[in-house]
């Protein structure tokens, strides 16, 4: 038997090895580079939680105007997230999330122009606007590449880039908020802006020269590699259960809307953690830019070995809700022992487990809807999920920005955050296995 045997329809299938060369020189083609795009994305999305601890001072803004603010990101996000992820279904990943990243970046750059809350609103609503179908877009370009049972770990590796820019992201933006500070009579926390937005247009560039549509447009994958490919691809679609065919069909789908709510309950934590965590920080007793940059760092590297590590698990066992939901309940353990504690060694731990907990939550959550979505609705299904439960983006700063405010503490909306962890791990735990376990 050849390799290329697995070209022609019922040939036998191909050597197990090939199989796996075959998905790791995909791996190792795509995912590095999508995870650096979901870097800068992330970074540019997140870096106002530290501006806040200049910009509020010198602009006035109290603990609701920035949680607002930061929130508000996230309905322009929900307006488009759908129309977005149907253009990039129609025009192919390259040219659209090119688009997006080279939008994005000019409009990050821009918010050294903020000088009142409203122009704050509106910048960070354009924000949202200009980066909405990035991310389910990319979600819905990987299964383009990878079947369900191998999709966990590949996901967990791109979503990593949420802690990695904590891990980079947050020193540096410390960095540049002390080492540019009054340079040209501009603020840190505008240079921030600034110089963070550059990367997204430089490699926004980049994707459209370097991203091929689908394995068919590959010329760096062989006749017999495209083959496996579009043979597991194929194979999958055929056993799936739902294959909603239009925009409307999928608004009325229950099982989408419930893992709409699931999504919800992750991402609340999600940023609650991230736009919160410099503020958390500097609270536990840390001072300086650069010195809580450092420290918040901790929590996300520790949340990168908990990613991939639950990522590889879940695909070796096929194994998706207890991966979730063990998770979950360890996030919310963190978030209360950190809300609770006065010990600033105690309370990096606790954030810790709240960020290994809670980040791990979003990858694997993927492998739940993409086992069961199929045909051409399905981005509209994936854009929808991510557009309702990124509404929880909104909700959980402005929440915790408010309960900030009256009372004068953090802990009331850790407390929260913990709670809606819960409540997705009861969600998942109710989800029937057969549906998601592929």
């Amino acid at each position: 038997m050849t390799v290329q045997a697995a070209t022609v329809p019922g040939a036998a299938a191909p050597p197990q090895d090939f199989v796996e060369q075959t998905y790791t020189k995909v791996f190792w083609r795509l995912v590095p580079f999508l995870m650096l795009c979901y870097v800068i994305a992330y970074l540019d999305r997140v870096n106002v939680g530290f501006a806040k601890l200049q910009m509020s001072q010198e602009l006035k803004f109290s603990e609701t105007v920035y949680g607002l603010g930061a929130g508000l990101f996230f309905i322009g996000y929900f307006l488009f997230e759908v129309p977005s992820n149907v253009i990039l279904h129609r025009v192919g990943a390259r040219v659209w999330i090119a688009r997006i990243m080279i939008t994005w970046g000019v409009i990050s750059g821009a918010f050294m122009f903020v000088n009142s809350a409203t122009s704050f609103y509106i910048m960070r609503f354009l924000l949202g606007l200009a980066e909405a179908g990035f991310y389910p877009g990319v979600i819905l370009y990987v299964t383009s590449w990878f079947p369900s049972h191998r999709r966990a770990r590949v996901i967990a590796v791109f979503m990593s880039a949420i802690p990695v820019s904590g891990i980079f992201g947050n020193p540096l933006s410390g960095w540049i908020m002390d080492a540019f500070n009054g340079a040209y009579g501009l603020s840190g926390w505008q240079w921030m802006f600034v110089i963070e937005a550059i990367p997204a247009v430089i490699v926004g560039a980049a994707v459209f020269l370097y991203l091929d549509n689908k394995p068919a447009d590959a010329a760096w994958l062989s006749e017999a590699e495209k083959a496996v490919i579009e043979r597991d691809i194929a194979a999958e679609h055929e056993g799936k259960t739902e294959s909603p065919h239009s925009i409307a069909t999928v608004f009325r789908n229950g099982r989408i809307w419930f893992m709409s709510l699931i999504y919800f309950a992750f991402v609340t934590g999600q940023y609650g953690l991230t736009f919160w965590m410099p503020t958390i920080v500097k609270a536990s007793g840390i001072q300086g830019n650069l010195n809580i940059g450092l420290v918040s760092a901790i929590p996300f590297l520790f949340a990168v070995f908990v990613m991939i590590l639950l990522g590889r698990s879940a695909d070796r066992l096929r194994e998706r809700r207890w991966h979730l939901i063990v998770p979950a309940l360890l996030g919310s353990v963190g978030f209360i022992v950190a809300a609770s504690t006065g010990n600033t060694v105690i309370a990096i731990a606790a954030l810790s487990v709240a960020a290994g907990g809670v980040l791990t939550c979003a990858p694997l959550f993927w492998s739940l809807p993409t086992a069961f979505l199929a045909g051409t609705g399905a981005a509209a299904g994936i854009a929808l999920i991510n557009s309702v439960g990124n509404l929880a983006g909104f909700a959980s700063p402005y929440v915790i920005g408010a309960l900030r405010d009256s009372t004068g503490s953090t802990a009331a909306g850790m407390y929260a955050l913990a709670a809606m962890l819960v409540i997705g791990a009861v969600c998942v735990f109710v989800t029937p296995k057969r549906l998601v376990n592929r």
